[in-house]
């Protein structure tokens, strides 16, 4: 499986949403799931599927599907 597929599943798995509905809008907030436990749940199946440990900053900036792969090239994961 490619990192941007394992991203989407993981995006899938914890907000019950078809790939479809996952691009530039889908954001924190947009759909109830995603609140911050929501959230903090994301975070955690994203570590857990890449094997790294974001720092605080980066858990409080990952705001969006779309930023959210910014984010994890900071941990040298590639899309």
């Amino acid at each position: 499986m490619s990192n941007i597929e394992k991203y989407t599943q993981v995006f899938m798995d914890t907000f019950s949403v078809s790939k479809d509905q996952l691009n530039d809008q889908f954001v924190y907030q947009c759909i109830p799931a995603w609140d911050s436990v929501g959230h903090m749940g994301l975070i955690s199946a994203l570590e857990d599927a890449f094997d790294i440990m974001m720092e605080t900053d980066d858990i409080i900036d990952f705001g969006s599907f779309t930023t959210g792969m910014k984010t994890l090239g900071k941990y040298n994961i590639e899309f």
